[in-house]
């Protein structure tokens, strides 16, 4: 599921491949943390691009199927579950992450891209959204706290209330992302912004940005383990099984239409 290189000498390139959706599922998360876990021990690590194997999605949302097998036992390094923990370990990582996105970055997809440092996506071919109050809950693996630090409250609701699409342009207007790149352009302005940054000092990466998270560049750790509580609270609500329940039957998290276009698939209908 993760396809690793290492492209010049401190610089780790990461593609997500988990067909046919990338859909975030627990096999998915266990990759993650076993492979952050190796860069942690590697004093030689600067940099770690993430992009994905597949153009329409980088990852599409979590696996609703197996939501059930998601480790949620609390982990030593924060005290969180599974995910959490890898999500908060990456951004106080003493090496510099960045999210290349090409196609949907639906849900935890978007959490995902939040984690990292720094975003990129591709204007023509990325598309952003939070569509979890569109099933009957809410963004619960750090969207809800890392969102609105990037875009303030007023947008952060906008995005999640409201539950659509949004392309690449607007995700930088926002604050969302860091910037939206031509995609013909968006592999080589990474791919040179990792080099460069590989070949610099380690420590000074790591001295600049624990000062930048020192001084509320960070959500706090106590945050997530309440609301994704209640992410799963409301997962549970036998209205939300039954919607999704519908969603399933209308092909979501099969290829084809329904996940394509989701965000607008998940609105109009009646319980």
């Amino acid at each position: 599921m993760l396809s690793i290189a290492e492209p010049v000498p401190g610089y780790h390139h990461v593609t997500v491949d988990n067909p046919p959706l990338n859909l975030f599922d627990p096999d998915l998360v266990a990759e993650l943390a076993g492979a952050l876990a190796t860069w942690e021990g590697d004093d030689g690590v600067k940099v770690v691009v993430f992009d994905s194997a597949n153009p329409d999605f980088f990852i599409a949302h979590v696996d609703l199927i197996r939501s059930d097998e998601f480790d949620r036992t609390p982990q030593p390094s924060t005290g969180l579950a599974l995910w959490p923990d890898v999500a908060a370990r990456l951004e106080r990582a003493p090496f510099l992450t960045i999210c290349s996105i090409r196609g949907r970055a639906r849900g935890v997809g978007s959490e995902f891209a939040l984690a990292m440092d720094v975003r990129f996506a591709s204007r023509e071919k990325a598309v952003l959204c939070h569509p979890e109050v569109g099933f009957g809950f809410l963004p619960g693996g750090g969207g809800s706290e890392r969102l609105a630090l990037n875009t303030g409250r007023a947008r952060a609701l906008e995005i999640i209330v409201g539950a659509q699409d949004f392309d690449a342009d607007t995700a930088e207007r926002y604050g969302w992302i860091n910037r939206a790149l031509p995609d013909a352009d968006l592999d080589g302005f990474v791919a040179d912004l990792a080099t460069r940054v590989a070949s610099f000092d380690r420590d000074a990466i790591a001295a600049a940005k624990a000062t930048l998270n020192s001084h509320g560049g960070l959500p706090d750790l106590e945050w997530f383990a309440s609301t994704e509580e209640r992410f799963f609270q409301l997962l549970a609500n036998p209205a939300t099984q039954q919607r999704l329940a519908r969603f399933f039957q209308q092909g979501m998290q099969q290829a084809g239409d329904f996940e394509l276009n989701l965000a607008d698939r998940i609105v109009g209908t009646k319980d």
